[in-house]
């Protein structure tokens, strides 16, 4: 009896906590797993130009990707992008967490402020702004060569990415250095006063205490970095329309994938395209993941 008993109370149990996860679980496969599964087959067809239709093709559109020079020509500059933004991204929100943190800053209040209120603005709106400031015959730029004489160009080929980098810095820094300011308030105070006891200055208690407390949030951000630049979009497609010449519809992958399903109704190609970047991604992201944690024991 007393098994069987046993066996009934933890039978109820696990219903119990069932019941409680069944909504988020519900949402998770709908908005989730569903369009993810959607999103394989689709890739697992294609369309037939001139009779119409679907028909099976299995890893054909994949073998495609892999020879596609539109694609592979996005995906490296994601990747540079992803090389160059990042490092000083992270590095100006490092910078900003540690000047908060050291208590000498006049007005520390205001200058978080000031750093995360970026992040607060529309991504829309950003890029419209920074797009109006780097334009050519009006805006900042245009002010500045018109003063100074030069033929400064922040959108032409040469210096396009430069400027979505700036972008992209700007609107992320405050979002960042929240990350790093929240794990820097939660080191022990006797750290810093052992410290203090063993003559350590300022620099020395920065390199010995906080950044190696801060690597768990600096591997988090380097992270969710990673996923962003992969997912790089907004900022190229609305520039795309003050520049049509200078960034084409396959930009990144992103804009790849989103003009052959909108632009070109190939829908199968499309999806395709998306999950071999978000194989690429969760890939690149587990590396830094796993990186990051044997370098913090």
């Amino acid at each position: 009896m007393q098994a069987v008993s046993h066996r009934r109370w933890w039978s109820n149990r696990d219903l119990r906590g069932w019941s409680f996860v069944a909504p988020f679980l519900a949402v998770f496969a709908l908005v989730f797993l569903a369009p993810i599964g959607y999103a394989i087959y689709l890739s697992l067809y294609r369309e037939q130009a001139f009779f119409g239709g679907k028909t099976f093709v299995g890893f054909g559109n994949y073998t495609d990707v892999f020879s596609d020079g539109k694609f592979w020509e996005g995906a490296v500059r994601v990747l540079l992008f992803l090389a160059v933004q990042v490092p000083i991204m992270l590095g100006l929100a490092l910078a900003a967490a540690l000047a908060i943190d050291s208590g000498r800053l006049r007005a520390p209040r205001v200058f978080r402020l000031v750093i995360f209120l970026p992040y607060a603005v529309p991504g829309v709106v950003a890029v419209l702004m920074w797009g109006y400031l780097y334009g050519t015959s009006f805006g900042l730029a245009a002010d500045i060569n018109h003063l100074l004489g030069t033929a400064l160009q922040p959108l032409s080929g040469r210096w396009v990415l430069t400027s979505i980098v700036n972008i992209v810095t700007w609107e992320f820094v405050g979002y960042n250095m929240l990350i790093f300011y929240s794990a820097l308030r939660t080191v022990p105070e006797d750290l810093y006063e052992a410290a203090a006891l063993d003559g350590a200055g300022a620099l020395r208690t920065v390199f010995s205490i906080k950044i190696p407390a801060l690597r768990g949030a600096i591997v988090i951000a380097t992270i969710f970095s990673i996923i962003g630049s992969f997912q790089l979009f907004n900022e190229p497609n609305i520039l795309r329309n003050l520049v049509p010449n200078v960034i084409n519809t396959n930009y990144t992958p992103n804009m790849y994938a989103y003009n052959l399903s909108f632009g070109g109704q190939q829908y199968n190609y499309s999806a395709t395209v998306a999950i071999v970047m978000g194989v690429l991604t969760a890939i690149i992201a587990y590396v830094v993941q796993l990186r990051g944690s044997r370098d913090a024991l």
